[in-house]
């Protein structure tokens, strides 16, 4: 994780916006920046996209190619770059994901930080 553009609290408060977004709706889609850093002098930024699928959340491990975007990336709002869950690459190769319950992730939107 780089500090260098966002300190924990940042990421922290990012994470938890994005959580609230997967918990709002029972199809939702949400993000969570693993790593970032100025996005005006970098071309890409770590995360892990989730969907959510009713009670359901699948995690994967994804970078955003900022010269990709049709817009310019906002980090306030990672969620609107995330392309639908797909669960193969363009190759064909199946994509490696993760699932987690959403009360799960509810209840880790609760835990004390780490300050």
């Amino acid at each position: 994780m780089d500090l260098t553009y966002w300190d924990v609290g940042q990421y922290q408060t990012s994470w938890a916006q994005s959580l609230r977004v997967l918990e709002s709706e029972d199809d939702a889609t949400s993000c969570l920046i693993s790593s970032i850093t100025d996005p005006a002098n970098i071309n890409f930024i770590f995360c892990w996209p989730l969907y959510r699928s009713g009670d359901n959340a699948h995690v994967q491990n994804s970078i955003i190619f900022l010269e990709d975007l049709a817009e310019e990336f906002d980090p306030s709002e990672p969620w609107r770059f995330m392309e639908p869950r797909s669960t193969v690459d363009e190759e064909g190769h199946e994509v490696s994901e993760w699932q987690t319950r959403i009360s799960q992730i509810g209840r880790f939107g609760k835990m004390p930080s780490a300050e």
